[in-house]
Formats: C-alpha cells, structure tokens, sequence
C-alpha cells in the first residue's frame, strides 16, 4: 500500500502481494502435508479407513490433484451458498472432495475407504485443521527459510 499526493490530489494506491513459488520444495511439502493429514483423519475417525502406505501415498496424489483442479471450480460455483451459510457450505465441498477422492481410489483399487457421509465429513474437518496446522508451521519453519536462502 502507498500513499501520496500529485498535484492537489491525494491517492492511494494497493498492490497485490507477490504471489510465492516455492518450486518442488513447496509441492514435496504440500505433498508430505497432504499425507500426514490423511492418516492422521484415518487414525482418529471411524469409517475413515486407508490399509496401506501405497494407498495413503496414492490417496494423497488423487486428494492433491482434486483439490488442485476441481475444488477452486466447485467452490466458485457455490460461493453464494457458502456466505449464505457462513461459510459452512465450504466443509460439504471438503466433504465432497474427500468422497470423490475415496471413489476414484477406488477404481484404482486402493484400500482408502470412506464409509457414509458422517466419515467424509469429519474426516474432511480433521484434515482441514491438521493441513492448517502442519501449512502454518512449514511455511515458517521450512518454506520461508528456503526461499531467503535463494536471495
């Protein structure tokens, strides 16, 4: 933000923040981040289930790549629903995204198991605070250190 005066008229002018490329550091953290909140979700919630290292890793790729592409369309899509609902709306599409990652795990025959509609859910609402957590504290601890190191 800057502020200043041409002439006899006062302005104010506000600049978008640089957006932040952290390159394959942040992909391989966003990666470990997804991995981690997945089975932290499938260790404390009932119905939530993934049997196996492959599936987890394989779950975390589909989950990375549905949120990537699908989520920011649906999200848009439903943005009046969202604020209508104070922003509720916004953990049914985490529902939904962690549904059709468990689906689509599915036809490729990974045991990653979502059971009901109550596991999606609570499932999407521990991953959405481990991800926030685990996000905060690489950003600060990782992330940001990198990319001092580079200038």
């Amino acid at each position: 933000m800057r502020f200043g005066r041409e002439g006899s008229v006062f302005f104010v002018q506000i600049n978008s923040p640089e957006a932040e490329t952290f390159g394959a550091l942040g992909l391989a953290v966003r990666f470990v981040i997804n991995v981690a909140a997945l089975w932290f979700s499938a260790l404390i919630i009932r119905g939530f289930d993934i049997d196996s290292v492959p599936a987890l890793l394989f779950g975390a790729a589909i989950f990375g790549t549905v949120n990537a592409f699908l989520k920011p369309i649906v999200a848009m899509l439903s943005c009046a629903l969202t604020c209508a609902t104070l922003g509720f709306f916004a953990l049914i599409v985490n529902t939904l995204m962690l549904a059709l990652t468990a689906w689509i795990a599915g036809l490729f025959d990974l045991a990653f198991k979502v059971d009901g509609f109550w596991a999606a859910f609570l499932g999407a609402l521990v991953i959405s605070l481990t991800s926030t957590l685990l996000s905060t504290w690489a950003d600060r601890a990782i992330l940001r250190p990198a990319r001092q190191d580079e200038w």
